[in-house]
């Protein structure tokens, strides 16, 4: 994994656990407000971290040809 790859999961992982962790798990996740726009923002760190393997899985098997 390039180091350009490892910045971002970096990143992408931090903002993850700081959404996790501002998330109020007493309340229902969904109904409040504040915790739906962390639910939204760990989700898009989730989508991001997903995209970053696929583009560094894609650079490695353009890089052998």
């Amino acid at each position: 994994m390039q180091k350009f790859y490892k910045v971002f999961l970096v990143v992408f992982i931090v903002f993850m656990a700081i959404n996790l962790y501002a998330i109020n798990w007493q309340t229902d996740i969904l109904a409040d407000e504040d915790n739906l726009r962390f639910v939204f923002s760990a989700a898009a760190s989730a989508i991001g971290i997903i995209l970053l393997f696929v583009m560094d899985t894609w650079s490695r098997i353009g890089a052998k040809k």
